[in-house]
């Protein structure tokens, strides 16, 4: 088997993507994404090699991704809007051989300290008129001649995914063929999902496993067109909607408040959508009602997360509870769990998963691996959650700090780290505060070192140059103290929030 494989046995001449306003057939795909395998093998990639994409939503990621994974090589997308020091890590963390590099990201990757990064011998660039210096132009590595897919066992790495989700610090969770193949059947046999004809409006980030394996790679497994769009803004997702004539709408909940609290809509604009999808983090009752009462569009919860590849439960093709993430996936396996062991319907626990599409564990981090992964092949999600009599999951709240900031993990302790850092801050809290838009949002709590007047403004700029701008504290306050127990840990729940 290959994943790769999910894009053929369509018709040829159907669209596949369209990305920036231009459509590439499957055929057209198809032989992009043979001859990069080809270009890719001539530079010496080969099986378990990493692969690190610094690509936005575009025609160049989707190319790529599956170019790697047909040579049994290891895709790992990162956020290409990241700053140097976080660049510096991952592509550190996973040895990454090669950097595949878009125009958003070549300024940032000018700034990354090579010698950081030894393990890169190649950089990629798809913008050859403004990549970086003795970067091989993606151009001449589609004119290779096309290589085969590679069949691997289900077992083979595909990809690493960075989050932070069930571990703490940033992780690269390693999902293989196996995982992400396992919960595209799962998903689909809901009662409703993406068919071939739908068109799938793309938005959700392509370096995050909703937007990877949900939107983008389910979407092409159909044969569905999967509409690439770079950014998010209403007035334009209203017209890009229309236009299109979108059938199938995934987003996190921030999208679904930008578009509920939207005053310049009519009603009519969601005519063409079938099929309303939300992930993430979990979705405002307020906005489900508010878009269902406006627009008559109902909204289809789920629950995932990254090391389960994502989909754990899905309302999709059944009754819509508001306030529920559905029920549990057909092939997934589902435990809510205390100090007493399984608990029963109504009793709070957390979630343990089992299933096909559950993670291999954490790239070269046994300890991490060992404190999510039981011994017979449970996920520990660190979600608490209750189940009703009818099977369906409602989330009370989660067992660790844990912040997700519009469906985006951010660990409290990296923000402390890098406040912690600035000369003029003697120690920092973060924590995650409720927002309308995002879900939550970061807030930090500062004690300055003695003489300094660091203000709010300077430390949420020196945070936006170590980290990616949704980890960014929007709320600085100062204190005098921080609180801490006898043994001198940081107490965040008395953190006055």
């Amino acid at each position: 088997m290959n994943l790769a494989r999910v894009i053929e046995g369509h018709d040829p001449d159907a669209v596949a993507l369209i990305s920036r306003g231009r459509p590439t057939t499957f055929a057209a795909l198809y032989e992009q994404i043979e001859r990069l395998r080809g270009g890719l093998a001539s530079i010496g990639v080969g099986d378990g090699d990493r692969i690190a994409i610094l690509c936005s939503n575009s025609r160049h990621f989707v190319v790529t991704y599956f170019a790697t994974l047909g040579l049994g090589a290891v895709a790992v997308p990162l956020n290409p809007l990241s700053p140097a020091p976080e660049l510096e890590a991952e592509i550190s963390n996973v040895s990454a051989k090669v950097v595949v590099i878009e125009k958003v990201s070549t300024a940032t990757w000018n700034n990354v300290d090579r010698s950081k990064v030894p393990s890169v011998s190649t950089v990629v660039s798809c913008d050859p008129a403004s990549g970086p210096e003795g970067a091989i132009p993606i151009g001449e590595l589609l004119a290779a001649a096309p290589v085969d897919i590679v069949d691997v066992d289900e077992e083979h790495l595909a990809t690493l995914i960075f989050t932070s989700g069930t571990a703490g610090h940033p992780r690269a969770a390693m999902l293989t063929h196996g995982n992400l193949a396992a919960n595209l059947a799962q998903s689909l046999t809901t009662g409703d999902h993406v068919v071939g004809g739908d068109v799938v409006y793309t938005v959700l980030p392509l370096f995050h496993i909703f937007g990877l394996n949900v939107a983008m790679t389910m979407g092409l497994s159909v044969g569905a067109t999967v509409l690439l769009v770079q950014r998010f803004d209403p007035a334009t997702a209203i017209e890009t909607i229309a236009e299109r004539g979108v059938t199938v709408l995934p987003g996190s909940p921030s999208m679904w408040s930008a578009f509920a609290y939207f005053d310049q809509l009519e009603g009519s604009e969601f005519a063409t959508v079938r099929l309303a999808l939300s992930g993430a983090s979990r979705l405002p009752i307020a906005t489900a009602q508010l878009m269902r009462d406006r627009f008559g569009v109902e909204i289809r919860e789920g629950y995932g997360l990254t090391e389960a590849a994502p989909i754990v439960t899905s309302s999709a093709g059944g009754d819509v509870r508001f306030g529920s993430v559905g029920r549990v996936l057909d092939g997934v396996h589902v435990r809510l769990v205390n100090d007493d062991g399984d608990i029963p319907a109504g009793d709070v626990g957390e979630i343990w998963v089992k299933g096909p599409n559950v993670f291999a564990g954490y790239f070269r981090d046994a300890d991490a691996t060992d404190a999510v992964l039981t011994e017979d092949g449970w996920l520990k999600t660190g979600d608490m959650a209750t189940v009703d009599d009818d099977g369906f999951l409602w989330l009370v709240d989660r067992a660790k700090d844990l912040v997700i900031v519009s469906g985006f993990n951010v660990y409290p302790a990296e923000v402390e780290d890098v406040l912690n850092t600035h000369p003029d801050v003697a120690e920092a809290g973060v924590v995650g505060v409720p927002h309308p838009h995002t879900g939550e949002a970061v807030k930090a709590f500062v004690v300055a070192a003695d003489g300094s007047d660091v203000d709010e403004e300077s430390l949420v700029e020196y945070c936006l140059d170590h980290v990616a701008r949704y980890k960014c504290p929007n709320k600085i306050m100062f204190v005098d103290e921080l609180p801490r127990n006898v043994t001198g840990k940081l107490v965040r729940r008395q953190l006055p929030i």
